[in-house]
């Protein structure tokens, strides 16, 4: 299934103003959570994760992290895309005593294995496709983002 298939549009913040990538947690999850997305109990296990397997990634210019929880807490599968008016901190995920600023976050809402793999191997290649991230962060309205990945489905 291409990613734009699990592309919700209440869940596509751009230019958001956050101060911890736990403010991000609870930004998507209020949202997720009042739309019956996720458990009640996704925003704490997101965080509890988080703090287990960091997730940001180190991408020289435009840093990624892709948080994500267990499936039992996701109702209706989804990805969050936020970019961040000013980056946040987040651990690095191959060394968790080393943090990154990262500006662009891809939220995993996901509850079936066979879709999970598939939705990393393809949001791989988005986050190294340098021009990819760069039209992400720059993206001015939701319609940009679908575009961009209406764009990658096609392909």
């Amino acid at each position: 299934m291409p990613l734009k298939n699990f592309l919700k549009d209440e869940l596509i913040k751009l230019n958001l103003h956050c101060e911890s990538y736990e403010q991000v947690f609870e930004v998507i999850y209020e949202e997720a959570f009042a739309r019956g997305y996720v458990s009640e109990s996704f925003f704490e296990k997101i965080k509890e994760r988080e703090a287990t397997f960091p997730t940001g990634l180190d991408m020289g210019t435009r840093n990624v992290a892709i948080p994500h929880t267990d499936p039992e807490y996701v109702h209706e599968q989804f990805i969050g895309i936020i970019t961040l008016e000013k980056p946040v901190l987040f651990s690095l995920m191959d060394d968790a005593s080393k943090t990154v600023e990262v500006n662009i976050i891809f939220m995993l809402g996901l509850n079936q294995p066979h879709s999970q793999l598939t939705v990393l191997q393809n949001l791989m290649q988005v986050i190294q496709d340098e021009e990819g991230l760069e039209r992400i962060l720059e993206a001015k309205n939701n319609e940009e983002i679908y575009s961009f990945f209406n764009e990658l489905a096609a392909t």
